[in-house]
């Protein structure tokens, strides 16, 4: 019994995909406000157990195929590390945690554990049946996203903007997409799909749909950073200059999806690429600057 296989199946390095929870405080300049951090720390911590429970239940509903995977065959359920049991034990517990983190905030527990349970039941379906289809799965997957920014939204009081919501949904969908694309060359390669959807894609589609939703988003970006109601929110006409960071940073994932052939995880690609750590830690000072100093 190896701890790292138990810590394998819950995936703590994906929980980095929950500080999306933490986007409504920092855009709604209340990123300094200790109650609203708190709630949204206490959300972001009932999202990664929910996570990590749907992680465990994913690796017991792919088992068979994992094992026919080159990679995903080394993931503790399939490599028999782990038994279908455990994995339901996990599964279970972590569950429970989430809920007992959610019942730990003071005044919007059931509305933002309405949220994470709808992100829960979702993923479930999606691991069981509607990653099997096509740009279904994508859109889950950006969606999913968006429901951590309701619910980080709802835990701390503030209201979403319609630019945070599409952002948030146009990167997500990019990235889902770039993800898909290192499928598409590892059966190209082996001649095996991946996953039972990838034959319904190829690259001249993924590398449409990535150029698609890059210069949608982009776009998207530099529309609210020159929207009346932002510039009157944060009272600056300057976040436009943080237009060139997200540029930068959009072309340097292209190009880690197109040349490196690197976006199968883009957890992986978060942490250990440098280059793409630099841009996001300078487009975020420079936000900080912008919205909290000048």
């Amino acid at each position: 019994m190896n701890p790292k296989d138990y810590m394998k199946i819950l995936r703590p390095k994906q929980w980095v995909k929950n500080f999306f929870v933490m986007l409504p405080l920092f855009f709604g300049g209340e990123l300094f406000n200790t109650q609203a951090l708190l709630s949204a720390v206490i959300t972001m911590l009932a999202y990664s157990f929910a996570a990590s429970s749907i992680y465990c239940f994913n690796d017991i509903h792919d088992v068979s195929d994992d094992r026919r995977h080159p990679v995903k065959c080394h993931r503790p359920v399939a490599s028999g590390a782990v038994s279908i049991a455990m994995a339901y034990g996990m599964m279970i517990v972590c569950f429970i945690l989430s809920a007992v983190c959610v019942a730990l905030l003071p005044d919007t527990a059931l509305q933002t554990g309405g949220v994470i349970l709808f992100y829960w039941l979702l993923n479930l379906a999606y691991c069981a049946w509607l990653k099997q289809h096509a740009i279904i799965d994508v859109c889950i997957v950006a969606f999913g996203f968006v429901l951590r920014l309701l619910a980080g939204g709802l835990a701390t009081h503030i209201e979403l903007s319609k630019w945070i919501v599409l952002m948030t949904f146009l990167i997500t969908l990019f990235m889902s997409f770039a993800k898909r694309r290192d499928d598409v060359i590892r059966m190209e390669k082996t001649g095996e799909a991946p996953r039972k959807n990838t034959i319904r894609y190829n690259l001249t589609f993924i590398n449409q749909a990535i150029t698609i939703t890059a210069s949608v988003t982009l776009v998207c970006y530099i529309m609210y950073t020159v929207s009346p109601e932002v510039i009157s929110h944060f009272k600056t006409d300057y976040l436009y200059l943080t237009s060139i960071f997200v540029l930068v940073g959009l072309l340097r994932y292209i190009q880690l999806t197109v040349v490196d052939q690197r976006s199968g995880d883009p957890t992986k690609v978060l942490l250990k690429d440098r280059f793409t750590q630099l841009i996001v830690l300078a487009w975020l000072l420079t936000f900080l600057l912008i919205i909290y100093v000048l």
